[in-house]
């Protein structure tokens, strides 16, 4: 391999080796037998077509957001450095490299008034998070990321490089857009971009006493909000001596006024501890949900939930859990399209993040708080999961309809047989 790649490979014992390895999740082991951190397409070329020979397998990850562990002696092929981003005002697209992150592509879509439809997080890289479909802060206005792709730059399975877009290859582009990193190894993607007419959103935090009126609040909002409004609740339980507290998070597209009519029943709850909300630009996203840009030991759980049973949601005891988050969704993601990609119409209204910390000593608690909080829930979980939000242990059979992962074996099957490339959730065993 090092023959080969013009970028560097790391072996197990080589210096530097456990590092290139880790995922972004501090403790999810990755048991590969390389890693390699390329250069260039050219290199990504040279690795699939070694892999093919050897009988091997490759997983890329550009950053290891979405890490599941299931690469037991894989190549682990790291993008990061296919960084380069291009943007074009006038059609409204722009180009990011595979290691091109939210942040950049924002900060260099924000100067013209443009944006694209990112999460929560400035360092998810854009092809990671449109691979898995990509739930935006944007997605009640425009529905699903990966359906905003025009484009994909890929090195299929043969180990050729590839443009693929609805009118070349209708099949592979429908399952590059959110049915996981198993068709090829992205190394660039085209995406839409939005004209974004303002911009008004951040962070307000209240005492854990107004948990309850904060609920009241985001349900009586959420129930006929607009497509441009999105809100995120987060009820925060951090380790004594730290205080509990409930929040909201939220962007609006468009001006201040008009959001803060919109959010008028947030008004009326007194005795807020910080307010962050106001016009805000586009480059700054990342900063409203605060998430670390550092991996860190994070152990997650993410359930789409059909109804908001307040009783549990907002009366339940957390610890050890750090923070239970609900986002709302609807709109656009619950639309089906007819140029859509495999998430299809996301029915349910709001989803369900349930996190804590990966510690050896913590771990076992913190997943049965969240085994035991989901089971309170009872009826109000679909059982589906958006691909993005999988954890390890978990399946990509859970993100699709029967017919969807029927569609996507076969498209695996006839592009990949001899399973050369796989993601971290792989759509077959």
């Amino acid at each position: 391999m090092r023959d080969i790649v013009r970028g560097q490979v790391f072996l197990p014992g080589d210096d530097g080796f456990d590092r290139a390895a880790a995922p972004w999740a501090i403790g999810v082991r990755q048991p590969v037998v390389a890693v390699a951190e390329v250069a260039d397409a050219a290199d990504v070329v040279a690795l699939v077509r070694y892999a093919r020979q050897a009988g091997l397998t490759v997983t890329a990850q550009p950053s290891g957001h979405g890490a599941s562990g299931d690469v037991d002696g894989t190549i682990l092929v790291r993008t990061a450095r296919l960084d380069e981003i291009t943007v074009d005002p006038a059609g409204r697209v722009v180009r990011a490299g595979a290691g091109a992150r939210w942040g950049q592509v924002l900060a260099a879509t924000g100067k013209h008034g443009l944006t694209g439809l990112a999460g929560s997080s400035p360092v998810v890289s854009v092809a990671g998070f449109v691979a898995g479909g990509g739930v935006s802060w944007f997605g009640r206005a425009y529905g699903w990321a990966a359906d905003s792709v025009r484009a994909f730059e890929i090195v299929d399975a043969a180990g050729e490089q590839v443009r693929v877009t609805a009118g070349s290859d209708a099949d592979l582009f429908w399952a590059l857009r959110g049915g996981g990193g198993d068709y090829g190894i992205i190394t660039a993607v085209e995406l839409d971009l939005y004209e974004v007419p303002g911009l008004y959103g951040g962070r307000v935090v209240w005492p854990a006493e107004r948990t309850g009126e904060v609920f009241e609040a985001f349900r009586a909002i959420t129930a006929d909000a607009p497509r441009e409004l999105s809100l995120w609740l987060n009820r925060t339980a951090p380790p004594p001596p730290a205080p509990a507290t409930v929040g909201i998070d939220v962007t609006f597209l468009g001006g201040a006024a008009e959001a803060e009519d919109l959010l008028a029943p947030l008004a009326a709850i007194g005795g807020s501890l910080s307010d962050s909300r106001g016009p805000m630009d586009v480059a700054d996203l990342g900063a409203i949900a605060a998430e670390p840009v550092d991996p860190s030991p994070m152990l997650a759980r993410t359930e789409l939930l059909t109804a908001l049973p307040v009783d549990v949601l907002a009366d339940a005891d957390l610890a050890p859990l750090l923070n239970l988050q609900i986002r709302h969704l609807g709109g656009a993601l619950a639309e089906a399209r007819p140029d859509g990609g495999p998430g299809g119409a996301l029915g349910e209204p709001y989803l369900l993040y349930l996190l804590g910390l990966r510690l050896p000593h913590l771990a076992e608690a913190v997943q049965a708080k969240q085994a035991a909080l989901v089971a309170q829930l009872g009826e109000a979980v679909s059982g589906r999961k958006p691909y993005t939000f999988l954890a390890p242990g978990e399946s990509a059979t859970q993100a699709f309809p029967a017919e969807v992962r029927a569609r996507l074996e076969r498209i695996k099957r006839e592009r990949d047989p001899g399973g050369v490339i796989r993601a971290n959730f792989p759509i077959t065993s």
